[in-house]
């Protein structure tokens, strides 16, 4: 899918492009399949801010997904690909020979009118979703589960995939889209192919109101604060931060430290992915 460039009449349109929504086949969803979507504003329970720069935002309704893939009686046809505000991957209805009707992440290459399976009525088709034991090694997937029935949670942003690299007993070796070898039991499901809408990371915003469309309000730099809103902050002019290592505004370390502390999941980490440059 290729990225829309728009002509420069303001400076809010120079250097903004978009998506050119050529694989959209449909503009409105399937009104069953959708349900409403309410906004917080980053605030918990309580009414405290836990998010912070989160707020208003255009109206959207949450497409339901199926990210089990437990239909294992009939296969499928895909109705529609449409657009889901809620998500950077495409979406793609599917229509089951009992007249079900379901929504998936569209992987690349899915059109309408194919036919995708679960489980035995799986072929390695993209789009089909099997049980990683009857995946052959080397294929990318996405949508993968963590636990067997819990439904699909890795790899199912725009463009990305993940590689099976071997099976060992009742685990397989996964190579995530970060470069991390992760262990998945075999009886977790995965869905074929490479997740759709490829170009999403190479489109431009161009202007501070389309992020705040998606619900983002603007965020401040610390060092642009004084020294009692944030520990970057004060000095005259621009100056360092004057501390080891860059902070929260709570005074916690930031930007790569490690935050991740699992004892329980780290035997199933066969390699850590590498730093980010």
């Amino acid at each position: 899918m290729p990225v829309k460039v728009y002509k420069p009449t303001s400076a809010g349109r120079r250097d903004m492009t978009g998506h050119s929504f050529e694989e959209i086949t449909r503009s409105h969803p399937e009104r069953s399949l959708t349900e409403a979507l309410r906004k917080h504003g980053g605030r918990n329970n309580t009414g405290r801010i836990t998010i912070r720069h989160r707020g208003g935002g255009h109206r959207r309704r949450y497409r339901i997904i199926d990210f089990k893939r437990n239909k294992f009686d009939c296969t499928a046809q895909v109705a529609t690909i449409e657009y889901d505000p809620n998500r950077s991957s495409r979406i793609a209805l599917l229509r089951y020979e009992d007249g079900e009707k379901r929504y998936i992440i569209a992987p690349l290459g899915l059109r309408v009118g194919d036919t995708v399976g679960n489980g035995a009525n799986a072929n390695l088709r993209v789009g089909d979703a099997m049980a990683i034991k009857d995946i052959p090694v080397g294929t990318q997937i996405h949508n993968i589960e963590l636990l067997p029935g819990q439904g699909g949670q890795l790899a199912r942003s725009a463009g990305v995939s993940a590689q099976l690299l071997a099976k060992e007993g009742i685990y397989a070796q996964v190579r995530m889209p970060s470069g991390e070898v992760r262990l998945i039991h075999e009886r977790c499901m995965a869905t074929i192919g490479q997740v759709g809408n490829t170009e999403h990371g190479n489109v431009k915003l161009g202007k501070a109101g389309r992020n705040r469309w998606k619900g983002w309000r603007p965020t401040v730099r610390g060092s642009a604060m004084d020294p009692a809103s944030h520990p970057h902050g004060g000095g005259e002019g621009r100056t360092g931060i004057g501390m080891p290592g860059p902070k929260t505004p709570w005074g916690k370390p930031a930007l790569g430290k490690r935050t991740r502390v699992n004892a329980r999941t780290d035997k199933f980490i066969v390699r850590r992915r590498g730093k980010r440059r």
